[in-house]
This record gives C-alpha cells, structure tokens and sequence, in this order.
C-alpha cells in the first residue's frame, strides 16, 4: 500500500487536475447545460469507465516499463508539462474562453451520451499524462506491491475527479448563469485556472526523475 504521505500528495494532485477544466469538464458542462443534468451524469459515467480503463493499464504494466525506461518517462513528463502550458495558455490568451461559457450541441440518445462520455475521456492528453506521467512518482516497490499502489491511486484519483465533475454536472447551468451576468468573474475564473496550470506544468517539467 502506498504510504500516507504518498497518498496525501497524489490525492492533491488529483484534486487540483479534477478542478482544473480539460476536454472532461468542457464537454460535461456544454452536455448538463445543453441537455439537462441526467445527460451530464450519464456522460460522465462514459467518464468513469475511461477511468478505469487507464487505472487498469497502468497498474498491469505500463508504469513499470516507463520507469524501466528514462527516456520514454522524460518524454511524458515534458510532454505533459508542455501540454498543460498550452491549456494554460488557451486560457488566459486574449478572447479566451471558460468551460462555462455556453457551447451548442445536439440531443444525443442516453448510449451515445456514455460513449461520447468515455471517448472523450480516452483522448483526453490531460488524464494520459495523469496516469503515465504523474502516477509512476507516487508508487515506490519498497513499500509493497506495485499493483496494489497503482490500484489503489488510482481508485483515489476516481474519486476525486468523479467527485468534482458530479458537482460541476449538477450546477454547471448555475454556475454559467452566474458568470454570464459577471463578466469580471468570468475573466477571474480563467485566470485563476490559468494560473494553477501553468504551475503544474512548471513543476512537472522540472521534476526529477526518481
């Protein structure tokens, strides 16, 4: 099992990358307020199951052949880094846009809403990096079977992200009327988002290797 601090470390970690918008947010706020609730919560049980799919990959085998071999880990690591730059960067440029700006979609039927969901998140570079860049730090083979950290992460990250996006699914249509009428808010928003990205993707770019 990993140890408490490992534990307290990549939950924060989860957290902060759960509350920091990507495509999953983006696409769960456009779906709740262009569909309803039930449409964002069904979406995100597609969500979930990509979760799953990445937490189940790692944990047999993927990790162990990134950390067996540096370059491949470095690689992510500055990919990532450099991925979160440019969220960082697509929010606060000038004309920037929030999640929770309105976005116009068609009414897509329940099973087409959970692959949609899933599909999203499979190609989302932002859970990716999450799980073969940032994951891999947080498990040490001293402290017991490597499986079992990779599992139990992972199962922490779920939470946390599955957590945050229920709420964001539920108020997103609040939350956007709230914004709409407070432009000053809504430039806040995404400076604050920007911000947080940016240093994650400082962080990572300069962390070393373990």
């Amino acid at each position: 099992m990993p140890t408490s601090n490992s534990l307290l470390a990549f939950g924060l970690v989860a957290l902060g990358m759960a509350l920091t918008p990507g495509p999953n947010m983006v696409y769960l706020v456009s779906r709740s307020i262009c569909q309803g609730r039930a449409a964002g919560l069904i979406s995100l049980g597609g969500v979930a199951l990509g979760f799953v799919f990445y937490m189940v990959a790692t944990a047999c085998g993927i990790t162990a052949l990134l950390m067996a071999v540096p370059l491949a880990y470095d690689v992510l690591r500055l990919g990532g880094a450099l991925y979160l730059a440019y969220l960082a960067w697509q929010a606060l440029k000038p004309g920037g846009r929030s999640p929770f700006q309105v976005r116009d979609l068609p009414v897509d039927s329940p099973r087409k809403l959970f692959v949609m969901g899933f599909l999203t998140n499979m190609l989302n570079p932002k859970i990716a990096v999450l799980y073969l860049s940032l994951l891999p730090q947080f498990i040490d083979p001293q402290h017991g079977n490597v499986l079992a950290q990779s599992l139990t992460l992972g199962s922490l990250q779920i939470v946390a992200s599955l957590t945050v996006n229920s709420v964001v699914a539920m108020t997103a249509g609040t939350i956007a009327g709230f914004l709409a009428g407070r432009p000053v808010w809504l430039i806040a928003q995404r400076w604050l988002m920007g911000t947080v990205l940016a240093g994650l993707a400082v962080r990572m770019a300069a962390e070393a290797r373990r």
